[in-house]
């Protein structure tokens, strides 16, 4: 699991982190602030808000 977590770069270290800590629960937490992030980059971009904005 080491190995995994060393070849994904910061975000090994904040998934070993959690791992080492069993702070799990922060997972799904971090999932969905990182999926928020990416809609708010892409939808910043004008060639991509008729799209996102058909999502919601």
């Amino acid at each position: 699991m080491r190995d995994f977590f060393a070849r994904m770069g910061i975000l090994g270290e904040l998934l070993a982190f959690l791992w080492k800590r069993k702070l799990y629960w922060l997972i799904p937490m971090i999932v969905v602030l990182i999926i928020f992030v990416v809609f708010i980059i892409l939808g910043s971009n004008p060639a991509t808000q008729p799209f996102i904005y058909t999502l919601f």
